[in-house]
């Protein structure tokens, strides 16, 4: 970094900058009772987010963070149906946490590039991002469709580096679980992450990133 000032600064999305398990978890349980299910709960939702829906889906079926469904056919009806219900609902309860809108202008204010890289698909981040007011605060959105590759894979992290004309050494990533750390350490990016967040219920500090803050408003100290 030049005079301590970052050549580029990542944001994660979900867990990040925006609470989006409101919604997540309406979709998910409207999704589970067609399907003749009991509902799982925002709060059981909330440990299950983070690795897509894909897995999302299969979680709330099986109840388990890694189990695969016995049956394929309805784990197919379960995903479509949600992406369905998702992309109707995608930013009725979602709301930015506090501190996120000031540290993104902090973040601005230093002059690099600003960017938002999410596993979320593009058809629900990009509604959300303007639906938040948001949008415009980035110069790169990469979404989790965007590439070949998604976090915790460093490929969308290098992409926007390239884009923007940032060395990765220089770069920052801003997010809140072991899957933004996983993607910033190969990527050869700082990793500053969020102490709330979607980590499967798990203290982010025990995975040591360069540092741990309550909110995004605590930015400034650490860019």
């Amino acid at each position: 970094m030049n005079n301590g000032v970052p050549e580029l600064v990542l944001f994660d999305l979900d867990g990040t900058l925006v609470d989006s398990v409101p919604d997540i978890a309406y979709c998910i349980d409207q999704m589970l009772g067609e399907l003749g299910r009991a509902p799982a709960g925002e709060t059981q939702v909330r440990m299950w987010v983070g690795n897509g829906a894909e897995r999302l889906i299969k979680r709330a079926l099986t109840r388990a963070m890694d189990a695969e469904p016995d049956d394929t056919a309805e784990y197919q009806r379960a995903h479509a149906r949600f992406l369905e219900l998702y992309g109707e609902h995608t930013d009725e309860l979602s709301r930015l946490y506090p501190g996120a809108l000031e540290g993104l202008r902090y973040a601005r204010s230093l002059g690099c590039p600003v960017g938002c890289v999410t596993n979320k698909a593009a058809r629900f981040t990009e509604p959300l991002l303007r639906s938040l007011g948001i949008r415009g605060e980035f110069e790169i959105v990469v979404s989790g469709d965007t590439l070949a590759r998604r976090k915790p894979d460093p490929l969308p992290l290098l992409h926007c580096a390239d884009k923007c004309g940032a060395r990765p050494a220089h770069s920052v990533m801003v997010g809140d679980s072991i899957n933004d750390i996983q993607a910033a350490r190969a990527a050869g990016f700082r990793i500053v992450c969020v102490s709330y967040g979607y980590n499967h219920g798990n203290d982010i500090s025990v995975e040591k990133p360069d540092a741990v803050i309550p909110t995004l408003a605590d930015l400034s100290a650490h860019l």
